[in-house]
């Protein structure tokens, strides 16, 4: 009989909320993509997204359920939002990973984002027999 595969360590509600908070602090500030995000998301309604978000974070980190939305939908309406902003979201979501969890957890986060981006990618972008 084989060992049980070793558990996903439980990040708590405080944790998510750190990130979150942590995270898109930075990416309102960042000059290329804060534009976006700022555009599409008025000051007043940032309580209520920040909520959402940390919603999906949980759903994704701890299996809650909360969060019963759809990224792809909710991104496809973004405008203004390119393929190349994945990047920099990306490297900010890891940076704050590393500055808020150790290396197996922040690991454990990233590859996830990771995931999510790619899955958002193809749907938002991946155009088979488009015009290059």
């Amino acid at each position: 009989m084989s060992e049980p595969a070793p558990k996903e360590p439980t990040f708590t509600d405080a944790e998510i909320d750190a990130l979150v908070e942590t995270f898109y602090a930075k990416v309102r500030r960042h000059p290329r993509i804060g534009p976006v995000f700022n555009g599409q998301i008025a000051e007043e309604a940032w309580p209520h997204h920040m909520a959402m978000l940390k919603d999906f974070w949980a759903t994704v980190l701890q299996g809650s359920g909360r969060y019963k939305g759809s990224p792809m939908a909710v991104h496809q309406r973004i405008e203004g939002f390119q393929e190349w902003m994945f990047t920099p979201w990306l490297n900010l979501f890891h940076a704050t990973c590393v500055e808020l969890f150790d290396a197996p957890r922040a690991a454990i986060i990233g590859e996830k984002a990771e995931r999510i981006a790619r899955s958002l990618k193809l749907g938002l972008f991946f155009r088979p027999g488009a015009p290059a």
